[in-house]
């Protein structure tokens, strides 16, 4: 599996690149702690209070969550995905035993693909369109600056998981 680079934006870039450098940068650091991973080890649950929280499951509640801000929330899209069927348990979309990681995977590389094509073509400024959703009201900027800290943060699960798994470690 060839991961994108993990690069950080340049120092005096724009607002606009430097908010979108981020969030790749974090995107890559997600697929890179997924780098040979066994699909037994990606499924794998360490935490007893949490069990729901494995590589696999951060993968796929990755995917959802770029899907639900930008395509639901900004765009005003139907929202899919586990959490969209009526009665779906929180972390509907973290249930992904036998789905093979590299499938969850290509589906997160999708979705930042296509969550990227949408930050393109809007301002900053611009705010959601998700009928009956508080959150619409968010501008795009603060969508990004969330998503960077989304994925972060579960990066960082990530990096924790991984080293406990398999004792592989390294700094972003």
């Amino acid at each position: 599996m060839t991961t994108p680079p993990r690069e950080r934006p340049p120092y005096t870039a724009d607002e606009r690149t430097q908010l979108v450098g981020w969030l790749d940068m974090q995107r890559a650091v997600v697929q890179w702690k997924c780098v040979d991973l066994s699909d037994e080890n990606a499924h794998r649950a360490l935490l007893p209070t949490s069990p729901l929280m494995t590589m696999a499951g951060l993968v796929a509640h990755l995917t959802w969550v770029e899907h639900l801000w930008f395509e639901h929330v900004f765009l005003g899209r139907p929202e899919r995905g586990p959490r969209a069927a009526a009665g779906a348990p929180d972390s509907a979309e973290m249930r992904v035993e036998g789905v093979p990681l590299a499938q969850l995977l290509a589906e997160y590389e999708r979705q930042g693909a296509v969550s990227n094509e949408i930050i393109a073509g809007h301002a900053l400024d611009d705010t959601g369109r998700a009928p009956g959703v508080a959150a619409r009201e968010a501008s795009l900027r603060w969508i990004l600056f969330h998503l960077v800290e989304e994925t972060a943060r579960h990066a960082g699960h990530m990096d924790t998981l991984r080293e406990s798994l398999d004792g592989t470690k390294g700094y972003y």
